[in-house]
């Protein structure tokens, strides 16, 4: 008896079944550092969506905004290591830790795959002032500290800021906004004189004629917004990290979670109308593993860190 059971897991052994195979047994909780209705929030709906029609498991997005972040981090920390909860979102630890925001980085977290790329978010201005990056860097520095730009103090677009501050020669007033909405509405009322922001968040506005594309800090022009010039294209060699949106898990969560989580990631990539759907969200798919996705941190945090260090001499 014991040698027919013996043979029968051998079997399945060879078949890639395994009777200790993880998979969620409650709904997932995705803790979402932003607001509904940006890049952060809606790809993270797709994940959801395709997530449960390929496993039959429950996915639910958690908007958690505020504080560069942290807020979500927490809630996430604090959860329970059973791969039903996880943090979504780009490098955001990373960026508050070093902004001292917070005494934990990307180490505090065990990274799970990741799921989709934006580029470096864009600079916008408002064409009435200004018509193009020339125009706005000759109004900077004729106003010193003087015209506004609008950013959250320790996040992501804090230190892109600082940088292309730093490499434009000008001196902006930067304001921190809050949410992508409140800083649109500044935009549009004629308060703010630059954002920063995802493709997703202004390819309106900037189709309407109401906004005007200052640049992109990439090394080269990305399909989906291949009609925004990059600032290295116009003079200034300003190269910002793109965000890369990862999954992390509380630090004690199991080896066998992670496997699950990029195969299925890996799997909606292979399904063309999840493909569609993230490309519909202006964002591209991008596939890394688990551990891939930290090393990646681990080269983001450096990054930011020696932005930092370098604007603080």
């Amino acid at each position: 008896m014991k040698k027919a059971l013996l043979a029968l897991l051998v079997v399945l052994a060879v078949a890639g079944c395994s009777f200790a195979e993880w998979k969620p047994t409650t709904t997932v909780s995705i803790i979402v550092p932003a607001g509904a209705g940006g890049n952060t929030d809606l790809s993270a709906r797709v994940f959801a969506q395709y997530a449960k029609e390929l496993s039959g498991c429950d996915f639910i997005v958690v908007n958690a905004n505020g504080a560069a972040g942290s807020i979500a981090a927490d809630q996430v920390r604090s959860a329970a290591p059973d791969g039903h909860t996880f943090l979504y979102g780009h490098n955001l630890v990373n960026v508050a830790n070093v902004a001292g925001i917070t005494d934990y980085n990307y180490t505090a977290f065990k990274l799970g795959p990741t799921f989709a790329k934006d580029p470096a978010q864009q600079f916008y201005a408002n064409p009435k002032k200004y018509k193009n990056l020339e125009e706005f860097l000759k109004a900077a520095k004729e106003k010193p500290g003087e015209l506004v730009a609008c950013t959250e103090v320790g996040a992501y677009t804090y230190y892109e800021i600082l940088k292309f501050q730093d490499l434009a020669g000008i001196q902006l007033d930067l304001v921190d906004y809050g949410s992508n909405s409140d800083k649109i509405v500044g935009m549009l009322s004629g308060q703010v004189d630059m954002m920063p922001g995802a493709y997703i968040n202004c390819k309106d506005y900037l189709e309407s004629g109401q906004f005007v594309a200052l640049g992109v800090p990439t090394a080269e022009r990305y399909d989906i917004i291949k009609d925004i010039p990059t600032f290295r294209e116009q003079g200034i060699d300003l190269v910002y990290p793109d965000c890369d949106f990862s999954f992390y898990f509380p630090k004690e969560t199991p080896d066998e979670v992670i496997t699950w989580y990029e195969n299925i990631v890996k799997e909606m990539h292979s399904k063309p109308e999840c493909v569609e759907a993230i490309r519909k969200v202006e964002m591209m798919p991008y596939y890394l593993s688990g551990a891939d996705s930290e090393k990646h941190d681990a080269e983001y945090f450096a990054i930011f860190k020696s932005i930092a260090e370098q604007l603080a001499k």
